[in-house]
């Protein structure tokens, strides 16, 4: 028996009509029965084509304020069926149930709907219970039937039956049921997370349906994936297309600029997810200029970013540094230009938007699911723990600092003066290596630590960090505090005259 099915009946009963017209008359043109429901019947007796209004088959009307109109076994047993099964056959003829070769149904916006803020009872109303059930019925049958569960599916959907005379493969109709268990699993998860939201359940339900394939993953021999929806977030200008490791970067950099959003003129550079050079200045142009000098050799290649429109003069000097992506808020048109100068660099505008309440990472044979880090350390929330207390430049300088270490490979510490980040010690096993590594690479690039606060995203379990420090020209410390041995730190700064400060919140990042 051929696997080969002709269309002879279609049922279509959708929330959008957008595309839906050729597709209407191409079924008509070709002798298929039509059935509809409300406003789709509507929609199709309008453009002068006969339909079968649901009810006629049913024998009920549309009730509830039409939240019941296809759910019956008239609709249901014409589009489970199986048509190579002697016994649904005659029970098909028994009950005068038509068979249906067709699904065409799209979903109440339901997504939509969340995002516009809208009433409760009107999230509620956009679950969809027949649409979903028709998609489900017509997809376990693709033996018999082809669902069509998405307008996006419409186009290919016309050239099939165009080029075929209404005829669908088994494989079409198999690929298509699976673009529709696609549409219903990605609809229930988005319904359970609004349901979940304050995650009551100790359940994860992650759907993504606008995936990326990348040219590569960290490694070349590496696939590598996007999924996500990349231009909610950003809208690219120009450039080639960002790869696996661009876009951790990119994470990285929409992360750390979070904490500087409303802030003076704010510039980062970041190379493999740290920030290279970060400074804050009158004008973003000063900004620039001194973040480029907290390492010049690092920000080759790196990704730059801004808390504010990238002017002229700032272009100017960019496009002299070869970088992968530069990302701020807007971009003046003569900056632009001068930007587009390199083929290949990467310029996206940062859409205003929220960053998701929750990380997510793949973890052994499953994944880790934290809430994300939303405490920035402030200056009302700091605790004077030294007999010497920060002065007000100094108590700026920390905050500085410690916003820049809330987003730094653990262990780190990050050195910080005059809101320049001086240099900082990332991912080392030991925090006295982490600190050494930030003094070593201060000097190397000239900077006077003379006067300098440090920051650190864990306590000290010993002094040797704070004698280190003074030893190095700090005069200000910001650290969580915590360690059964504090004290030990809290009297070297009291001999030795240092202002430390506790925040009470660790920022470890691992």
């Amino acid at each position: 028996m051929s696997n080969e099915k002709t269309i002879k009946s279609a049922l279509i009963s959708v929330f959008s009509k957008n595309g839906l017209e050729p597709i209407v008359k191409k079924l008509n043109e070709q002798g298929v029965t039509i059935y509809s429901t409300g406003g789709t019947q509507k929609f199709i007796n309008d453009l002068g084509v006969d339909v079968v209004p649901v009810e006629d088959v049913t024998s009920y009307p549309s009730i509830l304020g039409g939240r019941v109109k296809t759910l019956h076994p008239k609709v249901f047993g014409g589009i489970l069926n199986r048509q190579s099964h002697d016994g649904d056959v005659a029970e098909l003829a028994e009950y005068e149930i038509p068979q249906i070769d067709v699904v065409i149904v799209d979903l109440y916006p339901f997504e939509k709907t969340v995002a516009s803020g809208a009433s409760t009872q009107d999230i509620i109303e956009k679950i969809d219970i027949g649409g979903i059930s028709l998609i489900r019925a017509a997809a376990k049958n693709y033996a018999d039937v082809i669902c069509v569960s998405s307008v996006d599916d419409y186009a290919e959907f016309l050239d099939l039956i165009s080029e075929n005379n209404g005829v669908i493969s088994e494989e079409n109709r198999k690929r298509f049921a699976g673009k529709a268990f696609n549409v219903s699993s990605h609809y229930d998860t988005a319904i359970f997370n609004y349901f979940n939201k304050n995650h009551d359940e100790a359940a994860l339900k992650i759907s993504e349906t606008k995936g990326k394939v990348l040219r590569y993953g960290e490694n070349p021999h590496q696939r590598g994936f996007f999924f996500g929806n990349f231009d909610e977030l950003f809208t690219k200008l120009h450039g080639k297309e960002l790869s696996y490791n661009n876009l951790l970067d990119v994470d990285a950099a929409v992360n750390l600029m979070t904490e500087f959003k409303n802030d003076a003129p704010t510039f980062a550079i970041l190379k493999h997810n740290n920030a290279c050079g970060l400074a804050q200045r009158d004008t973003l142009h000063q900004a620039y200029t001194d973040a480029l000098a907290g390492d010049p050799v690092s920000a080759f290649g790196g990704v730059l970013i801004s808390n504010t429109e990238i002017d002229v003069a700032t272009a100017g000097d960019i496009h002299k540094l070869f970088c992968e992506v530069i990302i701020a808020p807007s971009f003046s048109a003569e900056a632009l230009t001068i930007l587009q100068g390199k083929k290949n660099r990467i310029i996206l505008t940062l859409h205003d938007i929220e960053l998701p309440k929750m990380n997510v990472r793949s973890c052994l044979n499953g994944v880790l699911l934290q809430d994300r880090n939303e405490i920035t350390d402030t200056i009302e929330g700091l605790t004077n723990v030294t007999n010497s207390n920060p002065s007000d430049s100094e108590l700026e300088d920390l905050i500085f600092a410690s916003k820049i270490c809330k987003h730094t490979k653990s262990n780190t510490i990050v050195l910080a003066k005059n809101k320049q980040l001086c240099a900082s010690g990332t991912g080392q096993t030991s925090r006295v290596d982490a600190l050494e590594q930030a003094i070593h690479k201060a000097n190397s690039f000239n900077f006077d630590l003379n006067g300098a606060a440090m920051a650190s995203d864990a306590f000290f379990p010993f002094p040797d960090c704070v004698e280190i420090a003074k030893n190095a020209g700090v005069t200000a410390v910001i650290q969580p505090g915590g360690s059964i041995k504090d004290q030990l730190s809290i009297d070297y700064c009291n001999e030795n005259d240092l202002a430390m400060v506790f925040t009470g919140t660790r920022h470890f990042k691992h």
